[in-house]
């Protein structure tokens, strides 16, 4: 030791002290990634933002002080920063002899659950082709209140997805159903379930796809955050993978625009 310090000019007790702030920076981080990697095995693509929340109690409970900047800093160090990728495919056609509906939430406030409920179609990759989950999401609270997952763009998924959101909501009361005008959405056997329970229709003006913006990020979501961007096995293991996934979204995953909430949780306080 007393060579080491000789040869790079260091008095013992500056090494010394050197060498415990470096054991505790290295101690202090493993407590971090440990403390990550734990949340992570529900929420694998957790952003530092969301993870700087969700994780302050479990923070203050290990004693330890963790910033935005720092968190960031330390999941850079050890390559635990999340990668987004994008993907697209066509699942709309809107090119159909069925009547399309107006916009009718285009300048709408939106102040409670199941007052706008917004659907939308995404793929979902498996070894054989493609499967197609259909999504209803209550947009107060971003809970996804129904869904189904079929092995092709008929209907009948929409269908399900729609009676499934329709059989868990205890108030539907002037609600407002709202799609792209994709020829599953203006079908008469669809629209006629919506009129049957007096959900009234509204549907995104022509090549305005950011008007259903809200169900693609909820896509979005689920494909970047919780893999449902893989290529599974089979339709059923692509089932199952969507259950869990939208069970962690709807109960797990805080949102910034819920104010860090929970989308159950806010869907409950409102319904």
């Amino acid at each position: 030791m007393t060579t080491i310090t000789h040869c790079f000019g260091l008095k013992r007790n500056a090494y010394y002290k050197h060498k415990n702030r470096a054991d505790k920076r290295l101690n202090l981080e493993q407590q971090i990634i440990d403390i990550v990697r734990k949340r992570r095995k529900s929420l694998p693509r957790e952003g530092v933002r969301k993870l700087t929340r969700s994780l302050d109690k479990e923070f203050v409970k290990a004693n330890i002080k963790v910033g935005r900047d720092t968190l960031f800093k330390v999941l850079g160090k050890y390559n635990m920063l999340t990668l987004r990728k994008k993907t697209s495919a066509r699942t709309t056609n809107s090119y159909h002899r069925f009547y399309k509906y107006n916009n009718i939430i285009k300048d709408l406030e939106v102040t409670r659950a199941n007052q706008v409920w917004v659907s939308d179609i995404t793929y979902i990759r498996t070894i054989k082709g493609f499967c197609y989950l259909a999504l209803i999401t209550d947009m107060y609270s971003r809970k996804i209140v129904g869904y189904d997952i079929s092995d092709s763009l008929e209907l009948k998924g929409c269908v399900r997805a729609l009676n499934k959101a329709i059989y868990q909501a205890e108030n539907i009361k002037h609600l407002i159903h709202h799609s792209d005008r994709g020829i599953q959405y203006c079908s008469n056997v669809y629209t006629q379930i919506l009129k049957r329970k007096k959900i009234n229709i509204s549907m995104t003006e022509e090549n305005h796809c950011y008007e259903n913006a809200m169900a693609e990020r909820v896509n979005g979501i689920l494909k970047d955050e919780f893999y449902l961007d893989q290529t599974f096995d089979n339709v059923a293991h692509a089932k199952r993978a969507a259950k869990n996934a939208i069970n962690l979204y709807n109960e797990i995953r805080l949102h910034l625009s819920l104010d860090y909430k929970t989308p159950n949780m806010v869907y409950k306080l409102s319904a």
